[in-house]
């Protein structure tokens, strides 16, 4: 026996509860409720940010039923030829900040794009819908860290059209400029007009 859901809910299937709450934010805005679904997804290898999220999103549906969202991010640094990208997670856990930051010292072009996939499914068709968004910015030369608890590479990435990185924003000031805000908006205006 199951249950119905009332309203417009969705599910974020995430283990990062930083990055629930900046897409609770969003969604909040938009007169969207969201939940935190603690699932660790089935995470392909793959080039395409869409496609991680995607399949990701499909597998968590077959094991919950749910309507659910699955984001993945990735930060593309020109210089290094849009490393580490699609291995952002992996490359942030082992080398951390710091080690990126190393691998810039000699390179005068900063630039980086932190670009964002979110997936929903709520079917065992196999019919995923993606939406994408992207911050442009460069990366800073020292971490910069505000007051609130901060994640990744956060505390060195500062977006275009601001000083501050995104570790120096409150939530709000980042939700602004954030690739994952950004990716959310777009799946929130269409999960409200279905």
């Amino acid at each position: 026996m199951g249950f119905e859901l009332k309203g417009k809910v969705v599910f974020l299937a995430t283990g990062n509860i930083h990055k629930f709450n900046e897409a609770r934010a969003v969604l909040a805005e938009q007169g969207l409720t969201a939940a935190m679904l603690r699932m660790k997804g089935v995470e392909i290898q793959s080039e395409n940010l869409a496609e991680i999220a995607g399949t990701s999103a499909l597998a968590t549906f077959k094991e919950c039923h749910l309507p659910i969202i699955v984001e993945d991010a990735g930060l593309f640094v020109y210089a290094l030829k849009g490393f580490p990208g699609p291995y952002t997670a992996y490359v942030y856990n082992t080398i951390g900040n710091a080690g990126l930051l190393k691998q810039m010292e000699n390179l005068l072009n900063r630039q980086a794009t932190f670009r964002s996939a979110v997936a929903y499914c709520d079917n065992l068709s196999g019919a995923v819908t993606c939406f994408e968004g992207e911050a442009a910015g460069e990366l800073t030369h020292i971490q910069r860290r505000g007051g609130r608890a901060t994640f990744g590479f956060d505390p060195i990435f500062k977006p275009d059209c601001t000083d501050k990185t995104f570790a120096e924003m409150t939530l709000e000031e980042k939700n602004k400029f954030s690739h994952r805000a950004k990716a959310i908006r777009k799946f929130a205006e269409w999960y409200k007009s279905t």
